[in-house]
């Protein structure tokens, strides 16, 4: 069992490496681009990274809760549950808050003819970037919470 649970270990950090590592730039993406090519083709290199995002978070979910299942103890420890909570909270708010926020974000990316921005979609991804700022500071507390492990 020793064996497993360091694989899980090894998959649950290799997940986090690419799977939240790309999580991390991808409001940054959109913000050089300084046309409607530019920013299409921005949100398409986003959309394939959030794949990556998406694959590595459902990894470190079952990982995480794999290990919690063979060492129950980890229930217990305040830093396990913090970090599943947080976790959960920030899984949540892709279908809650960003999907909302992004998709008239993404009609405009989609649909606005001419190669200038438009002001409103200045407007409305500001808005997408403080709620994927707030997402991105929970995953570090998160990733800070599974390296000090502090209580």
């Amino acid at each position: 069992m020793n064996t497993f649970y360091t694989i899980l270990v090894f998959i649950h950090i290799f997940s986090a490496i690419l799977g939240m590592g790309p999580g991390f730039i991808l409001s940054i993406i959109p913000k050089t681009a300084k046309t409607m090519t530019e920013l299409r083709h921005a949100y398409k290199i986003k959309h394939q990274l959030h794949i990556l995002v998406m694959i590595g978070g459902t990894l470190l979910l079952v990982t995480g809760l794999l290990m919690g299942l063979i060492h129950p103890y980890l229930f217990r420890m305040g830093w396990y549950l913090v970090s599943m909570t947080l976790f959960l909270i920030a899984l949540a708010m892709g279908p809650f808050v960003l999907k909302p926020v992004s998709i008239p974000v993404k009609e405009i990316v989609n649909h606005h003819q001419g190669e200038e921005i438009p002001e409103e979609y200045f407007r409305l991804s500001k808005k997408l970037d403080i709620y994927e700022n707030i997402e991105n500071l929970i995953f570090l507390i998160i990733i800070t919470l599974m390296i000090l492990k502090p209580f």
